[in-house]
């Protein structure tokens, strides 16, 4: 069914309900018109790394390890499998009677803001720092989730619109300041990837205001979203984002009027309970009939997209409940973890060898922690494995693992019972008897995340600083200093400062949120059965980095990730280390299409990720440090060379003025391919510099 007889199909819905009706449908939870055969249905649905909150289903790395891989054609086979699950469970229950919250198609994924600060708690849901590589891995996503076929598979939703990215603690009345050069050149281009090319079917409000008015009910943000770009499918707001009109931004007198207010500027769809009071607005002539069901067509042409009303069904209706988490799908998530994995030290330790490496001790908190593996907004696996899991499978009858927890995630003491740091002196004794040691730190979703989403403990969901826990940072200190060759594990969504484990250990690898396979891949990477292959999507800064940046509520971009910043990062954006040896060895660019010829001069076959870079030389509104403009996943033998032709984004020629207009760039152009971003510290941590050409035109 195309749009165009999707929303005719709408239409004449529509016009058979009462007044009354159609207001029902702009709620999240709509009932059902029984006279006309509408069933009720939820609209809220998660699928930020597999079909969220509604019961068993595959969970795949956390967003922002999936932009690790740096293969967008690989992410959107894996939305295609969660889009796949999210038919299946709504075949299935709804055959049952059930259609509450969760089980709906229209899923409030991906979340496209810029991760541009570290201590955003809710970082690890995004696809990173850069706004090209979130344009891309978010079209890759919509793809997958939307599908080509003649209905559409599930819907995607674009969020949060716009300029949202903490602090979580004061979210709901924070007002975000940003320039309009920062909102073209940094904020927006995601969302217009999103709606322009990859023609996604809903956008979802954020709950701040941007420039001092309320995202769900902006008038320059729903001008730009409409009109400039054409946008045709629904507008939802953020949860309760509503009813902070009148209760935090104090920007309406109460619950009637910010129905109205947001309802006229175009938010179609309320995810709270605001809409309740639609009725009332409509009675007091705050609104009009017209307003009511100009946003029920809107958001009954997604449901007949979807299949889901009239008569005709679709392609996706047979799908079995049996293909969530068949033997395919968990084979998905345990290659989309080894490609998120990020190499960020290794002095030669690594790849371990079981029959050199003796007696294994895996310590730490999050080495046999199921919720480390999961991240947030997750699903319920059937069966999780650990990284002590997947290490002790691996050596299963070649070495003997010993295991201590070593301390509590931020606590300081396990038992309750006990004095501080109960677990070290088990943990250092381990150390002692082990002829390697694996480390496991980090955090989890209750140290980094949403506002009020898991009771954080740290800041409403922020971090304070970019350390361990100091629980975390005593055991490493302990345990390092016994000397053994150490390998840290870090499993976080975000920027983390290891601070000694940099100097000390052997080798440092993050593993990120890896899903539900994630500890079996872990083991198989550490031990050289594949070889790690992400690179950062974020910038890993020193934690004294901090004094140096903006304030976390500055939306300012000077000073931060790594299109601006001026110091030296502990781990640059683009940085990932492999088993193999790549150089480039000629690199050739015409018609916007990099040509670049690289060579594994390695032992090993692996993947590498050519990526490439370009900086304006002569504009002075272009930012100070190359910027991403291309990149590609490949994979050659040892010894073996390749011929890679790479699209270099054409908005990477242009630059954007401080008024907030697009322009055509100096003409003068320095092209870099590499394998991280084309810096001193990439070039030291990783030996190696980037190719470099000049373009003019």
């Amino acid at each position: 069914m195309t749009r165009e007889q999707a929303r005719k199909a709408a239409e004449e819905l529509v016009s058979r309900m009462t007044v009354e009706e159609r207001a029902e449908q702009l709620r999240f939870d709509a009932s059902a018109v029984e006279k006309l055969g509408v069933p009720a249905y939820n609209w809220w649905n998660e699928a930020l790394h597999g079909v969220a909150r509604g019961g068993t289903a595959t969970v795949f790395p956390q967003a922002i390890g999936m932009a690790a891989m740096f293969d967008d054609e690989f992410l959107e086979k894996i939305a295609d499998i969660i889009s796949t699950e999210a038919r299946a469970k709504y075949n299935a229950l709804s055959a049952e009677g059930d259609r509450d919250i969760y089980h709906g198609l229209t899923m409030w994924s991906p979340n496209i803001n810029i991760f541009r600060d570290p201590r955003w708690g809710r970082g690890h849901e995004t696809y990173g720092e850069d706004p090209y590589l979130t344009s891309c891995m978010g079209k890759a996503f919509v793809r997958g989730l939307q599908g080509n076929g003649e209905t559409m598979k599930t819907s995607a939703c674009a969020k949060h619109f716009a300029v949202h990215s903490g602090p979580e603690a004061v979210r709901h009345r924070f007002n975000a300041i940003a320039s309009p050069k920062d909102m073209a050149e940094t904020y927006l281009p995601a969302f217009k990837a999103l709606v322009c090319e990859a023609d996604v079917e809903a956008v979802m409000g954020a709950y701040n205001r941007t420039n001092g008015e309320p995202c769900c009910a902006s008038s320059s943000l729903m001008k730009l979203l409409r009109e400039e770009w054409g946008f045709e499918g629904h507008f939802v707001s953020d949860c309760w984002a509503i009813r902070d009109f009148h209760e935090n931004h104090r920007v309406t007198s109460g619950p009637t009027e910010s129905a109205a207010m947001a309802l006229k500027a175009g938010c179609d769809l309320n995810c709270g309970c605001t809409y309740e009071h639609i009725m009332e607005a409509y009675d007091e002539g705050k609104i009009t009939e017209e307003d009511i069901t100009q946003s029920a067509v809107r958001v009954l042409t997604t449901r007949f997209l979807l299949g889901i009303l009239g008569d005709n069904g679709s392609e996706y209706d047979t799908i079995p409940y049996e293909v969530i988490e068949c033997k395919e799908h968990l084979k998905m998530t345990y290659r989309a973890a080894l490609k998120s994995c990020v190499l960020l030290k290794n002095n030669g330790v690594l790849p371990l060898d079981p029959e050199k490496c003796g007696t294994i001790g895996v310590i730490g908190p999050n080495a046999n922690s199921r919720a480390a593996l999961i991240g947030n907004y997750h699903g319920n696996p059937s069966r999780y494995e650990t990284v002590l899991e997947g290490i002790q499978d691996l050596t299963a009858g070649t070495n003997r693992v010993l295991y201590s927890q070593g301390c509590d995630l931020f606590k300081n003491y396990v038992e309750s019972l006990a004095k501080p740091d109960d677990r070290i002196a088990e943990a250092v004794a381990i150390a002692k008897r082990s002829d390697t040691v694996i480390l496991v730190l980090g955090l989890d979703e209750t140290l980094e995340g949403e506002e009020g989403d898991t009771g954080n403990s740290y800041n409403s969901g922020d971090k304070e600083d970019l350390l361990l826990p100091e629980p975390q940072r005593r055991l490493m200190q302990k345990v390092l200093k016994v000397g053994k060759p150490t390998v840290v594990v870090l499993m976080s969504g975000s920027s983390i400062d290891p601070e000694e484990a940099d100097e000390n250990a052997d080798a440092i690898f993050l593993s990120w949120y890896p899903g539900a396979q994630g500890g079996r891949a872990v083991a198989d990477l550490l031990f050289g059965k594949e070889s790690p292959s992400g690179k950062l999507p974020v910038t890993f800064y020193r934690n004294e980095a901090l004094e140096e940046m903006p304030a976390f509520t500055d939306y300012s971009m000077l000073g931060r990730t790594y299109r601006y910043y001026q110091g030296v990062p502990l781990y640059p954006f683009g940085y990932g280390l492999t088993y193999g040896k790549y150089s480039i060895l000629d690199l050739k660019a015409e018609d916007g299409v990099a040509h670049v010829r690289a060579i594994n001069d390695g032992n090993a076959e692996s993947d590498e990720v050519i990526e490439l870079y370009l900086h304006d030389e002569g504009s002075p509104d272009a930012p100070p440090n190359p910027v991403l403009c291309g990149f590609k996943r490949i994979r050659l033998k040892a010894n073996e060379e390749g011929e890679f032709s790479i699209p270099i984004d054409p908005n990477a020629f242009t630059v954007v003025d401080e008024q907030g207009r697009r322009v055509p760039g100096s003409g003068k152009w320095k092209l870099f391919a590499g394998f991280g971003a084309p810096d001193k510290r990439t070039e030291e941590l990783t030996g190696y510099k980037a190719v470099c050409v000049e373009i003019n035109g």
